[in-house]
């Protein structure tokens, strides 16, 4: 039986995620902010399932959340960073809040919740951390740039990170999927543009949950397989639409890299 903790439960993919394995016989141990959102699943499972109250902006309670789950379990095995939001709008067009919370959230959040879980990985001998990135930590949208600065920002710290921790037993996986129909998009706060913006790349169309290709439940089932498999990728690109854009835009980078061969030599020379 696999011990799971989950941040960010209480809807989308976290929640799909927690659900799917209870079903399966495994343990979780899932973090919200208002853990009464999974009353159900607590009378369903019993001793099984562990909730525990987290905002991840909050880094005392991170490192106290942590440390009452790991108390908990005999062991964690595969912890996974999934609470996020998103806000829609152009840049110049956010508050100072919204970009604080994106940050916060998203990006500072994740690094805290590694930086803290490590230790607890080293002490048990390993584990696995799984971290929810995007293909939007691969390329852009006009209209979403904080949104994409914190998870190409999530994407360097685990690069990195990776490499740091390899030796204690402890593998990494930044999840990047496409659009999928989850909560998330409902859930994201929308800024009308002013009026610089209007009917610019910013100003693009709302686009319809129903429309989007990615299947929540499918990428919580490919997530616990490749978390389970015992070489899991440091990257895990998920569904159709992601790997066309990501492999596409990767492409594109790096036919421009190659036309700058001959600059790119001639900076090395003193002028």
């Amino acid at each position: 039986m696999t011990t799971w903790f989950i941040t960010g439960a209480s809807r989308g993919i976290g929640r799909e995620l927690a659900e799917q394995l209870l079903a399966r016989g495994d343990r979780v141990a899932a973090t919200l902010r208002r853990p009464e959102q999974l009353d159900d699943l607590a009378d369903r499972y019993g001793d099984r399932f562990w909730r525990g109250r987290l905002d991840v902006t909050d880094t005392a309670q991170i490192e106290q959340v942590l440390k009452e789950a790991f108390d908990a379990h005999e062991r964690i095995d595969v912890l996974v960073s999934n609470a996020g939001h998103g806000v829609f709008g152009a840049g110049e067009d956010l508050t100072d809040d919204h970009v604080e919370r994106m940050i916060a959230t998203n990006l500072t959040g994740s690094i805290q919740l590694a930086r803290r879980a490590v230790p607890h990985l080293r002490a048990q001998g390993g584990g696995v951390f799984v971290q929810m990135s995007s293909m939007g930590g691969q390329l852009t949208f006009p209209g979403f740039a904080i949104y994409h600065a914190t998870k190409w920002g999530v994407e360097g710290y685990f690069d990195g990170l990776a490499k740091e921790i390899a030796p204690f037993g402890i593998r990494t996986m930044l999840v990047e999927p496409g659009m999928v129909r989850t909560s998330f998009f409902d859930a994201a706060d929308r800024v009308p543009v002013s009026e610089p913006y209007r009917g610019g790349p910013a100003d693009a169309p709302e686009v319809r949950t129903g429309d989007m290709p990615g299947s929540q439940s499918g990428v919580a089932h490919a997530i616990i397989q490749a978390a389970l498999s015992g070489n899991p990728p440091l990257r895990l690109l998920l569904n159709s639409d992601a790997y066309e854009a990501v492999t596409t835009t990767v492409r594109q980078r790096l036919a421009e890299w190659e036309g700058q061969r001959e600059s790119a030599r001639a900076a090395d020379l003193d002028r």
